[in-house]
This record gives structure tokens, sequence and C-alpha cells, in this order.
């Protein structure tokens, strides 16, 4: 078990730089929305292509990069309304059984999106706006690494859980909390 934790530990490097990437691209969508609305409504000169860059870059950013932290600090949305009733055995199992959904999900986006930015990367994808071309290709690309990495992550957690739970420790995740 110690390879895996070690393996857990040396992934937080990406992780973390997918999340620093998804608030840099939030930080530069506010930037961006700020001087095309300053440009618009103080000079009556807009910026050129916001909308397709805020849609086409920093939104896919913004929503996707960060999904492997969000695993990795158990901060998904969730109801624990009867969680409380339940014991902590059963708990642990619970949330290995969620992570192995989580995996089966996010598997079969990440593989769609890789199939997807495949074919766009291949057709050289670019969005049209304000009569030039912005590259929107290589955005594609976000969502199947920032997918495979939570996959990643969550199959390493599932064999790190199962062993904890085996040797009758707690899980390194929302458990111990409860």
């Amino acid at each position: 078990m110690r390879a895996i934790d070690r393996l857990l530990r040396w992934l937080e490097w990406p992780i973390n730089l997918l999340l620093w990437g998804g608030l840099f691209a939030g930080f530069m969508m506010m930037m961006h929305v700020t001087v095309d609305v300053t440009g618009r409504t103080v000079f009556n000169r807009p910026f050129a292509g916001t909308t397709e860059i805020v849609a086409g870059w920093y939104m896919v950013a913004v929503a996707f990069l960060p999904w492997a932290f969000i695993s990795r600090t158990d901060g998904h949305i969730t109801v624990d309304m009867f969680m409380r009733l339940a014991s902590p055995r059963f708990l642990a199992k619970l949330e290995i059984v969620i992570k192995l959904l989580t995996i089966l999900w996010v598997s079969v986006f990440s593989y769609q999106t890789f199939i997807r930015a495949l074919q766009q990367t291949r057709a050289g994808e670019v969005w049209e706006a304000a009569g030039g071309f912005i590259l929107i290709w290589p955005s594609r690309w976000m969502l199947p690494i920032s997918g495979g990495l939570m996959v990643l992550y969550l199959i390493l957690r599932v064999i790190s859980d199962i062993g904890h739970h085996a040797r009758g420790r707690p899980t390194a995740g929302r458990v111990e909390e409860v």
C-alpha cells in the first residue's frame, strides 16, 4: 500500500496544476469580460471575440480542470441526511462503491471526449468571430485530460481504501469525518 500512497502523493502535483489552470482561466475570464464591457460602454468599441473565447476556452477550463482536485478533497456534492445513521463500516463500503460508479461514468465521459478531441484536432476546429477565426480544438483536450486524471486518482484511491478497509483502518476520505 505504500506504493499506492506514494502514487497518490505524486498525483497531487498534476492535480494542483490543473486546479491552478482552472483558477487562472477564471481570473482571465473576469479580466477579458471586464475589458470587453469597458470597451463597449466607455469607448463604444467591444473587444472582438470575447463571447467565443469565454465559451470555447475559459468556461471549459473553469468547469473541467478542477475535477481531480474535487475528487482528492472529496468536495463533490453529497446528501448526508441518512448517512449519520449508518455504521462506519457501511460508509467505508459505500464510499468505495460510489468511487467505482464515478470511475465508470467519468471513464466513459473521458473516452468520448477523447474521441471528439481527436476528431476536432484532425479537423483543425476553429470558431468564426468578428471577421477572424479562433482556434478551439486545443481546448477540447481539457476534458479527457482532466477526466483521465480524475479516473486515475480515483482508481488509486479505491485500491488504497480497500487496503485500509482490509486492515481495519479508516479510509483517507470522508469516512473519517463522520
